[in-house]
């Protein structure tokens, strides 16, 4: 029931709210509708990967291709022609900076960065020490085995 796409949020509460079970059961059909959203979810990510890594090889072999075309040219002196179809011409590209010892970099050239916790780190201190500046705090979740 809950795999179909045009069902939203609200139909499927409807549903469960609607069937006149006990408690128990429905908290049952909760986890099953859960799981199956679940079992679409692992699938939707996995089709996401794959289709992540075709995408990545396609782009590879682009700049495969290119990079053969304009090694092509280049040997051949063909650097700038046209056909019926494409114009084709080897130009140089904008400048480039290239860092060759970072350490020597005068301190204008950087970006200030704002300082950002280390939330691991605090919570490792918190769970021996009592400061006035932050505190631990104990959730709940729901669970289902």
């Amino acid at each position: 029931m809950a795999e179909d796409e045009s069902l939203d949020q609200n139909m499927i509460n409807d549903t469960l709210e609607g069937v006149d079970w006990e408690f128990e059961e429905k908290a049952d059909a909760y986890a099953k509708v859960m799981n199956s959203l679940d079992g679409t979810v692992a699938a939707i990510d996995k089709e996401i990967e794959r289709l992540s890594q075709h995408k990545k090889r396609i782009s590879n072999n682009i700049k495969g291709i290119k990079y053969n075309l304009e090694r092509a040219m280049q040997l051949t002196g063909k650097t700038k022609f046209k056909t019926e179809l494409f114009g084709f011409s080897i130009q140089k590209n904008p400048p480039a900076v290239v860092i060759d010892n970072e350490e020597d970099i005068p301190k204008e050239y950087y970006i200030p960065q704002d300082p950002k916790l280390d939330k691991t780190a605090i919570k490792k201190f918190l769970k021996d020490n009592e400061v006035s500046w932050a505190h631990l705090q104990q959730g709940e979740s729901l669970r289902i085995r």
